[in-house]
């Protein structure tokens, strides 16, 4: 019985590991128990292959108390000459039913957001990227001061090859 038990866990290290091999940059942070509308996550970016394209991604962990169906965020690229590619986006963050989209067993579900598709760090120098909550109630032009049920921001990047 131990070896069947040996042999599955095995398997299933194998098979997350090898899932995994285009991830070149993964890293959360803390936002705390809830996420402030004038609180900026960034994160600076390793140098990347400039002959290279990646997708990339921002992902979150969230909990039972995120009150909304959806998401909204304003996510900054800064490039190494300054110029700044400024997106507003929208993720669904719950089903019809209202339980959270996402991957998790217990009460935190973490979920990996589309951001870019197929983009070359073609300058030499640094990469950042800074995410804004920007969640509004509906009918208010007010954002959300205080956003609960995010607990971290992460950004990912992942290599095509």
């Amino acid at each position: 019985m131990k070896i069947k038990n040996s042999i599955l866990y095995f398997l299933i290290a194998l098979s997350v590991i090898s899932c995994d091999k285009n991830r070149v940059f993964d890293e959360y942070k803390s936002v705390g128990n809830s996420w402030h509308q004038d609180s900026i996550v960034t994160f600076k970016l390793p140098k990347f292959d400039v002959a290279k394209k990646y997708n990339l991604f921002v992902n979150l962990r969230d909990n039972n108390d995120y009150p909304f169906n959806n998401l909204f965020l304003i996510v900054s690229l800064e490039q190494p000459n300054k110029k700044i590619i400024v997106d507003t986006l929208e993720y669904q963050m719950t089903n019809p039913d209202g339980s959270l989209l996402g991957d998790g067993f217990s009460d935190i579900k973490e979920s990996k957001l589309f951001y870019k598709e197929k983009v070359g760090f073609t300058q030499k120098g640094d990469y950042k990227v800074h995410i804004q909550q920007a969640v509004r109630q509906t009918g208010k032009v007010a954002g959300v001061a205080n956003l609960k049920g995010i607990t971290e921001i992460g950004f990912r990047v992942e290599s095509l090859d």
